[in-house]
């Protein structure tokens, strides 16, 4: 039937080589290939990956004929989301989700796989003409998604893995994309011959000329059997043997599905379309019966995955970057898509919310959209060059008038003569690249020569601006009949603060809860929400989330739109915020890396934005027995800032002291204390790592003592620790610890400072020496006096020659450390005069033996309430009232 065409391509073969045996075999082989699909009784559409061409041919088709039934090559489980279709903005993408299988490694979960949507997509095209025709039947004949894991090896991409910093770029994460037609080809050495030989950088700017413009508008026949050509070339040199193991595979599994579906419900063939991939026409897998014991003997069992299907919002940005096109592709699809739709005067299929289905009605095809079977027409379109058409030639002059006025925008000097030689050097570059019409390719590198200056002028290149022109980004907005439960819920919860949370833009709220105290609901939202997906989605620009505040007033900067797609995918977690919200504490408090300082953490977060006493209980003894399993200490100056912080919460609290948290204490005090003299003793222990020790321990004392605690453990433990080799940084702190135990005095620390300050070999060491005392103003505030008279002493006698040099490195100390400062400065601004005018005669207090430090310093829990710390200290000051009130009260 092809006769011409097999001699037209031996003649080919003879001209290029002189062995042409191999090379007319496979001519032979790619001729057997379209006429075996000419041959087929099945209406056969070969498309390519968001062609335009083959859009608009489809459309063409389906004008023409109305087949009873639509086959399309994607995954069978996604056929349930076409409906929701008409709520969406394009782009979108369907995407099948699981967040655990054993089809991948457990550090790649959770997994997904999307099928991108346009509206120049051939699929999109078959789906709204199937919607709005209720007479012809949609099926989705390609593997399931489960089998895209199991037949083919796929990498596991990181997130962090892309070098695109564009936000819309990440729409679809980590997902593997699917979609039908993909024609690149996989084997390199084939690839980069093709590109060398056309003068193309990239294979879609090679498609885009030598095939996409040549079938645009040609006839159906032609058009089919030129894509069967193309698609019978890459399936035979262009793909990787795996690849040509999958493709069979999946072929064979839709051919199946295909005559199972005819057999079934009794179509004719002829009614029937099958829209697939252009290299699937060149298959040659063997046919099936109708037997399913036959069909399926030797597929394999799907996996027992949970797949979660849904849509998700795309951009052209994330799909160019998902299937490795270069900038600005999809976008030049779409551009080229409009143009042939209104030069072609072609009415596409589109779907909206309140749309009706169409009568059923025999149209008549459009001009040009098919002609009567000619075997010689193939080889005789070869022959003929393409046709230059008149609308190219405007949109060429359109693009380098917009081009220069962009420029000019951005801060280029640009006139008229520029776009005049961009025009000149677009034709040059397309005559020397062997074209007949300028491509948007040429276009780009003609702008970027005639317009690219040694320097950007502000923060775009020509190279940007172009992709702007020829049709930017575009991002899909998935409506609210779409979404999951879980998005329905949030959009339904914050509907009362009247901001439009489809909008791309940052949108503002202000909540004033004396006004209107309904927002507080939508305020507790949004904290989760932040909690959740971080300050990119949703941020608090006023207000603050603590442990027992009440919110008067807050404002948020609302980016929901912008990052739909995040808040879809908590969609596949739960079916309310809430119940992932505890999934996630969960699995950050229960995680094989989860320490007791995370599980603390989520236990009071937990107490922050779910408010279930029970899950917080659970958390809390977790946190305990972590804590008990841990034998290390670097979390502890973390675990006693939270503890100390739950203890001053729930002593607010009517119900008083949560008894995991009195347990955690307990715990915590006889834990530390076991383990202060080896974390003396240990270089690797840090001293900032031992005051968080002996801050639980001392700071939360009397409340561990008042659970069953003894106090026997922690002096034999402090003596200990003091027996061994303590390092110079580490000494300040046993000493103090000492010091509130009654085991040092004030006296006994100013003298062997006396002596270090005396021997010039030692003052080298003196900041080590000081880091300890002030690391231990956090849990012994009244040491503070001392610190002072320390500090004093050291200023006063060290000589400046060695002074010096230590005193920067001190200062950044200082400045590390300066939350918990606050005690040593009081205690500095109480002893030094006010002024310059009172140092003349000013002596510290500590000349004065009546004015030291009381020896045998008894404990001050940092816990106790401002009050009682006030109550405590004046008792301590006048001991003789104190001494009088105990025997009034028969106190021994």
């Amino acid at each position: 039937m092809l006769d011409s065409l097999t001699q037209q391509l031996n003649a080919t073969a003879a001209a290029f080589t002189e062995d042409a045996a191999a090379l007319q075999r496979l001519l032979q082989r790619m001729a057997h290939d379209v006429e075996r699909a000419e041959d087929e009784a099945l209406d056969l559409f070969p498309v390519a990956h968001h062609s335009p061409a083959s859009a608009l041919q489809l459309v063409r088709r389906l004008h023409q004929k109305q087949p009873k039934v639509i086959y399309i090559e994607l995954c069978e489980d996604m056929l349930e989301l076409v409906g929701h279709l008409r709520d969406c903005k394009l782009p979108v993408a369907f995407q099948a989700f699981a967040a655990e299988s054993e089809l991948v490694p457990a550090e790649a979960l959770p997994i997904s796989v999307i099928a991108p949507l346009t509206e120049s997509s051939a699929e999109y095209q078959a789906i709204a003409y199937a919607l709005t025709h209720p007479e012809t039947q949609l099926v989705f004949v390609d593997r399931p998604v489960d089998y895209v894991f199991q037949w083919q090896p796929v990498p596991i991409i990181s997130e962090d893995e892309s070098d695109d910093d564009d936000e819309a770029a990440q729409l679809h994460g980590k997902s593997i994309g699917v979609t039908i037609g993909t024609l690149e080809p996989t084997f390199d050495d084939f690839l980069h011959y093709l590109l060398q030989n056309s003068n193309s950088r990239h294979f879609t700017e090679w498609w885009e000329q030598y095939v996409e413009r040549v079938i645009l508008h040609a006839d159906y026949s032609t058009y089919r059997q030129v894509m069967t050509l193309v698609g019978s070339l890459i399936h035979q040199l262009g793909r990787k043997p795996q690849d040509v193991i999958n493709d069979r595979l999946r072929e064979r599994y839709m051919w199946t599905r295909i005559k199972q579906h005819l057999a079934e419900h009794a179509i004719d063939p002829a009614d029937a379309l099958y829209i697939c991939g252009a290299a699937h026409l060149a298959s040659d897998v063997a046919e099936f019966g109708t037997n399913n014991a036959e069909q399926w003997a030797d597929m394999p069992a799907k996996s027992a995955t949970q797949w979660l299907f849904g849509l998700i919002p795309s951009s052209f940005v994330a799909i160019e970057q998902q299937f490795n096109h270069p900038a600005g592709t999809i976008a030049l699809a779409e551009a080229t898509w409009r143009k042939s739709l209104k030069a072609g005067q072609v009415k596409a299929f589109q779907l909206s919310k309140d749309q009706k289905a169409a009568k059923p009605s025999r149209t008549k095809a459009p001009v040009g959209a098919t002609q009567p079977h000619n075997p010689q027409a193939l080889a005789n379109f070869l022959q003929q060059p393409p046709e230059v058409a008149e609308a190219d030639h405007e949109q060429l002059l359109d693009w380098c008038a917009r081009i220069v006025a962009l420029a000019r925008e951005n801060g280029y000097l640009a006139s008229t003569a520029d776009s005049i030689a961009i025009y000149e050097t677009a034709y040059l570059l397309a005559n020397i690249r062997n074209r007949y019409q300028p491509s948007p390719y040429d276009f780009q590198d003609a702008a970027i020569t005639c317009l690219e200056k040694d320097r950007t002028p502000r923060k775009r290149n020509i190279s940007q601006l172009c992709r702007m022109l020829l049709g930017g980004d575009r991002v899909g907005t998935v409506g609210y009949e779409s979404l999951p439960p879980l998005a329905k819920n949030i959009y339904d919860r914050l509907a009362p603060l009247n901001v439009n949370l489809y909008a791309k833009t940052n949108q503002r709220a202000l909540m004033d809860f004396s006004q209107s105290p309904d927002l507080l609901d939508s305020s507790e939202l949004l904290w989760r929400l932040n909690y959740l997906l971080g300050d990119y989605v949703v941020q608090p620009i006023i207000g603050e989330r603590k442990l027992g505040s009440k919110p008067v007033q807050e404002s948020w900067e609302i980016r929901i739109g912008k990052y739909q797609r995040d808040v879809i995918q908590l969609g596949y977690e739960g079916i309310t915020l809430e119940q992932v919200l505890e999934q996630r504490m969960r699995q950050r408090a229960f995680g094989d890396d989860a320490t007791a300082a995370k599980a603390l953490h989520t236990a009071e977060a937990s107490l922050m934005y779910l408010r279930s006493p029970r899950f917080t209980e659970e958390l809390g003894f977790h946190s305990r027995a972590l804590l008990i399993q841990e034998t290390g200490v670097q979390d502890a100056p973390d675990i006693f800032d939270r503890a100390r912080h739950l203890v001053q919460y729930y002593r607010t609290m009517p119900q008083g002291l949560a008894t995991w948290l009195e347990s955690f204490v307990a715990t915590g005090y006889s834990h530390y204390a076991s383990l202060l003299p080896q974390a003396i003793a240990d270089r690797g222990t840090t001293p900032e790592a031992v005051a968080g020790m002996l801050g639980f321990i001392f700071s939360l004392e009397s409340l561990a003592l008042s659970v069953g605690c003894q106090r026997s453990e922690l002096l034999i433990s402090v003596e200990l620790a003091g027996k061994g080799d303590v390092a110079p940084d580490k000494l300040g702190l046993l000493w103090v610890a000492e010091w509130l135990l009654n085991r040092r005095t004030i006296q006994s620390m100013r003298e062997f400072f006396e002596h270090l300050t005396e021997d010039p070999l030692s003052l080298q060491g003196l900041p080590a020496y000081l880091n300890g005392f002030i690391l231990a103003l956090k849990f012994a505030p009244r040491i503070a006096l001392f610190v002072v008279e320390l500090l004093s002493h050291i200023f006063r006698v060290v000589p400046d020659s060695a002074l010096i040099p230590w005193l920067p490195g001190f200062i950044l100390q200082l400045r590390r450390n300066a939350t918990i400062l606050e005690p040593l400065i009081k205690e500095a601004a109480l002893v030094f005069p006010p002024n310059v005018a009172g140092l003349g005669n000013w002596q510290p207090n500590w000349m004065h033996d009546q004015q030291r430090l009381p020896e045998g310093e008894v404990t001050i829990s940092a816990d106790l309430s401002p009050d009682d710390q006030l109550a405590h200290e004046l008792l301590l000051a006048h001991p003789a009232g104190m001494q009088a009130l105990a025997a009034l009260l028969n106190i021994g």
